[in-house]
């Protein structure tokens, strides 16, 4: 793992104008969004992490993370992201469409290395609820990327689902109260995703159970990093739902 360039990374990034959080559980005003460092997992391992704000407008949010762990490979350590501040609330009944866009790319990247790059969606039965709280009912993750081996929550019950112009292997399995279904990418990285999200609420909808009266509670784009190093940069995100 390259610590030396990692930190020389760090220090170019914090003198720039852009904005840097540091704390385990610092999160960021971000325009419509909000940056969070959520270091969840961070007493399985051993590392740092930081997260910069590059730019924020409109509907539209640039961010980088830089991030190296070791200890315990099968933990994850963080969930850096961005979430929407007002992109939630919504029926998937009621819903129209969920035009997203994410370009992204790893600037560097240890060998080897751990981790991956996803949405985080959360649904439940009220149109508010914390992710990852008493009010999740289901956890819908996106998989754009998945390097080192790495498996999401539960086991694989389906392939070659395409969606979004790309094919995805279905996972599925409880954690906590609330089940976790994540399509993981079969066509490698996606670093420029554009894609309706409804495309997935309705395969879940028609395909494993999930009511059409779930609320989309909380969207979110990060990484999860399990071991190694990366800087990770997110040029540009954005997501939107229209009912």
């Amino acid at each position: 793992m390259r610590f030396s360039t990692l930190f020389a990374v760090v220090a170019i990034a914090a003198s720039a104008s852009a904005q840097l959080i540091t704390g385990q559980y610092d999160c960021l005003p971000a325009g419509a969004y909000t940056l969070c460092q959520n270091l969840w997992g961070k007493s399985s391992g051993v590392g740092a992490q930081n997260s910069t704000l590059l730019s924020a407008s409109g509907n539209n949010v640039s961010w980088r993370t830089i991030w190296q762990w070791a200890n315990n490979p099968n933990n994850v350590k963080s969930y850096a992201n961005v979430e929407h501040n007002t992109a939630k609330g919504v029926q998937l009944s009621k819903l129209k469409s969920a035009p997203t866009a994410w370009q992204w790319q790893y600037e560097s990247q240890s060998n080897p290395i751990r981790a991956d790059v996803s949405y985080d969606i959360w649904t439940g039965t009220t149109p508010t609820g914390n992710p990852a709280s008493s009010a999740s009912s289901f956890e819908i993750m996106i998989w754009l990327s998945g390097k080192g081996g790495i498996q999401p929550v539960g086991s694989q019950i389906q392939s070659g689902i395409n969606l979004a112009g790309h094919n995805w292997n279905l996972w599925r399995g409880p954690n906590a109260n609330w089940q976790v279904l994540s399509f993981v990418s079969q066509d490698g990285d996606i670093t420029n995703f554009n894609a309706d999200l409804k495309e997935f609420f309705d395969y879940i909808v028609q395909n494993q159970g999930v009511s059409s009266s779930q609320f989309v509670q909380a969207i979110q784009t990060g990484t999860e990093p399990f071991t190694g190093s990366a800087s990770l940069l997110t040029q540009n995100f954005n997501v939107a739902l229209n009912q």
